[in-house]
């Protein structure tokens, strides 16, 4: 519409200071003709633009002409001003809102705060992705998206096991965990999660609902996080391990270190949780001689006859 674009080439004018009519036609996918017409009518409408002719010259609004922004900390400006777009944006068809959304805070922040969150930005960047990424689609997000928005009932066929199961549920918001994408959605009186990369198709139906009185959504996830990773398997172990590789370890997905103490040269003996005898006995293979099982005697000889089947094969 030519309303937002009016706004949008009045805002990078305010971010940009001078621009020519080739670049923000080029910006907004316009022609320089349009440009033109809109300089024209922004000009009608009060806003003092003004055209520099020459090898240097563009589009400016006359200096000091600015809509600052009031009732903000310049600490809580320039936290807004460090936010990047990320990945789940674009999932939600966001991205050109956020652009926007922040064009129009630049524009209305004082020239010192702009300076400052530039430097930040030069200087901070926060990626929340993690190493191993997990390429999912999501052919079904926006039907969900939309049922959540506007409280609709949603008819969703997914993937479970090797089976496929239908159900009516009433979606109650949605959960990005990195790259992955869930909602949690009230079914049969009860609250479950689903992750919407399993879902084989969703329809929207008539039938609204109302939310349960008091329902938090990211208190249930919180909750939900903590009953799931207190459900998992826990196989306990007794190791020594050099301490230079304790803070590996401490990363490590399927591995709790419970306590540590001191031992040796070195060495730090730790009572743990591994998940299974399975992913226990990979993970110490993985360290080689920087890790010693102690206990249990199932896992010692497990650790022990894959080591000798690895010799044998050399």
């Amino acid at each position: 519409m030519r309303a937002d674009r009016l706004v949008s080439i009045l805002l990078l004018l305010q971010n940009h200071g001078r621009m020519t009519a080739k670049e923000l036609a080029e910006k907004l996918e316009v022609s320089e003709r349009t440009i033109h017409r809109d300089m024209e009518a922004l000009g009608m409408a009060g806003v003092p633009v003004f055209a520099e002719r020459g090898s240097n010259g563009g589009w400016a609004l006359t200096e000091g002409y600015r809509t600052d922004l009031t009732g903000l900390k310049q600490s809580e400006l320039q936290s807004l001003l460090l936010v990047s777009p990320t990945n789940q944006l674009d999932d939600l068809g966001m991205r050109a809102s956020f652009d926007a959304a922040w064009q129009k805070l630049l524009a209305a922040s004082p020239a010192s705060i702009r300076q400052n969150a530039e430097h930040a930005r030069q200087r901070i960047h926060i990626d929340g992705a993690g190493w191993h990424q997990v390429e999912e689609s999501f052919p079904c997000l926006a039907t969900v998206q939309e049922a959540v928005w506007q409280e609709r009932a949603l008819f969703i066929r997914y993937q479970r096991g090797e089976d496929s199961v239908e159900r009516i549920v009433h979606p109650l918001g949605l959960v990005a965990k990195r790259s992955t994408w869930y909602f949690v959605a009230h079914v049969d009186s009860e609250l479950r999660t689903y992750r919407i990369s399993r879902l084989i198709e969703a329809h929207m139906l008539e039938d609204s609902f109302v939310r349960p009185e008091g329902f938090d959504l990211a208190s249930y996830w919180e909750q939900s996080t903590a009953d799931f990773r207190s459900s998992l398997p826990r196989y306990p172990a007794r190791i020594r391990v050099l301490e230079t590789l304790l803070p590996r370890l401490m990363q490590e997905r399927y591995i709790q270190i419970k306590s540590t103490q001191p031992a040796e040269s070195g060495w730090v003996e730790a009572f743990v949780h591994f998940e299974t005898l399975e992913s226990a006995c990979e993970i110490v293979l993985a360290c080689g001689p920087r890790i010693v099982v102690l206990e249990p005697g199932e896992l010692r000889a497990r650790v022990t006859a894959e080591a000798a089947a690895i010799l044998g094969l050399y």
